[in-house]
């Protein structure tokens, strides 16, 4: 398994970040190669994404969300990934989002790009990107406040 760590600071308070990185339709908006996610119920999403030069597909299931903590998934089919985007109060309008995300690279080229750092260069440009659509916008595109049950 390959892992990822980063974090962000983005100028906007926890309730914001959250509920943001909650709209998971919304983000091909920002990610890299991320075609469309649809969310199929409160647990299940259905991404499509370019990786390594290729279409892939794929369900993930939400195994934790606790509202403005964090969201945890696991990967249900396809490529076995994983991961944790939790939120962190530095004050009233700032918060840092911390990602981990393992995954499994497939093929020779997701190797080599995973022993090059090219997926940690396109997630981090991923945070960056969501660090932009969110400050530019100051308020999200929705919010659930639901939470999932580990």
């Amino acid at each position: 398994m390959a892992t990822f760590e980063g974090s962000i600071d983005v100028d906007v308070p926890v309730r914001t970040a959250y509920d943001q990185w909650t709209q998971f339709e919304s983000f091909p908006e920002f990610m890299e190669g991320v075609e469309e996610v649809r969310q199929l119920d409160d647990k299940t999403l259905h991404w499509r994404a370019e990786i390594g030069g290729r279409t892939e597909e794929w369900e993930a299931e939400i195994t934790e969300q606790i509202p403005d903590e964090r969201i945890a998934w696991t990967s249900r089919s396809g490529s076995k990934n994983a991961g944790v985007v939790t939120f962190h109060h530095i004050d009233d309008g700032s918060t840092r989002v911390m990602l981990q995300l393992e995954y499994e690279p497939e093929t020779a080229i997701e190797h080599v790009g995973a022993a090059l750092g090219v997926v940690g260069r396109r997630i981090r440009g991923d945070l960056d990107r969501f660090k932009a659509f969110i400050e530019s916008r100051g308020e999200p595109t929705g919010a659930w406040r639901g939470a999932v049950e580990r």
